[in-house]
Parts: structure tokens; sequence; C-alpha cells
């Protein structure tokens, strides 16, 4: 039943009481008419929310790892991670067994046959920063397996039992040896050899 003027009349009601109640309802009714439209308006705004997050559990599935998916990227990275760190730690035990080796007398050619001979042995070393921290496996390969890999190549004097004539020259001679040698051929060799001093 609608609170009318009427209404509260017949209950009795004196009419400045009446007008007090109507106004007193009015102003209820208005505020809960607000209240209703706000909540319409927020009843519209949770219809977007929730499509919102509809959309944003739409794109997790389809733009997202699963866990498994991303256990398995994770791995993926860590092995790759490895491999490079392998690789760099590979090269340079490498670059330190090189140096080592040169060291010993082990160069050009028969170093890279020392190198590609020594895999297992410089897989196994360890470094101290660039520095082998133990070359016992590597003094046997010199000593042993690799000695004939070793350069002797060293300085050494002149043979004075046999000297080169004219300062060094094994063919030169003077003018007057030259022209002492009797054989034709062999005279023409020697000034060949020594057409400096025929100006030739």
């Amino acid at each position: 039943m609608a609170l009318t003027r009427k209404f509260l009349a017949a209950l009795g009601i004196e009419a400045d009481k009446v007008d007090e109640i109507i106004n007193a309802h009015s102003e209820t009714v208005d505020g809960l008419k607000e209240q209703l439209k706000a909540a319409k308006e927020d009843a519209e705004k949770l219809k977007d929310v929730q499509k919102e997050l509809d959309d944003l559990k739409a794109d997790v599935k389809n733009n997202y790892k699963s866990k498994s998916d991303f256990d398995k990227l994770d791995k993926e990275f860590k092995d790759y991670k490895s491999e490079i760190s392998g690789k760099e730690a590979a090269a340079a035990k490498e670059k330190a067994v090189r140096a080592y080796f040169e060291s010993k007398g082990i160069k050009g050619a028969n170093l890279e046959i020392a190198i590609k001979g020594s895999r297992d042995e410089i897989a196994a070393i360890e470094l101290d920063g660039e520095k082998i921290k133990d070359a016992k496996t590597l003094d046997a390969l010199v000593a042993g397996t690799f000695k004939g890999l070793v350069s002797t190549t060293g300085e050494r004097g002149a043979n004075t039992n046999n000297p080169p004539a004219n300062g060094g020259k094994s063919g030169a001679k003077t003018l007057d040896e030259i022209y002492a040698i009797k054989d034709r051929d062999a005279r023409q060799a020697a000034i060949l050899e020594n057409r400096e001093k025929f100006g030739f």
C-alpha cells in the first residue's frame, strides 16, 4: 500500500504531521532511488569487469606457458648457459696447454698434433686463473708420447775443422784463384759464383 496523504488522513493524523511524514518519506524514497541507480551502474560495471577478467583468462591460456612448459624452457636456458660456460672453460684450458707445450719446445704443426692428441688430458686439467694447477700428466706426455714433437733447434758454432773460404762464402775465390782454374767448366762455375768481381 502506498503512503499517501489520503491514507494518513484516514488514520487520523493531523494535516501538518501528514506533510512532515510525506516529506520524510519522499526523502527516503529519493535516497533509495539514488542507491538503486548506483547499484544498477555498479552492476553494469561488474559486467565490464567480468568481461575483462574473462578476456584476461583467455589471454593467459592462449599466450602464456603452463608450468611444465616454463620448467622445460627454464631447463633449456640453464643447459644453454652450462654449454656456453663449458665451451669457455675448454677454450681457457686449451690456451693454457698450448702455452705450456710451447714452453716445452712443441711448436707449429707439432703443437697442433699435440693438442689433438691430448684432448682427454686437457679436459681433465684444472686451472688456477690462467695457469695449470698440476701439469704432471702433460709432463708425462712431453717426456713420452710427444717426445718426438719437441724441437731441439739451437745455435751452433762454425765447423773449425773445415772453415768456409773468404769470410763464410763457400764458393768465394779471388780473381787469381779463378784464373788459375784449368778446367773450363769449373772456371765458368767459379766466375758465376763470384760475378760481383767481374761487374755482372
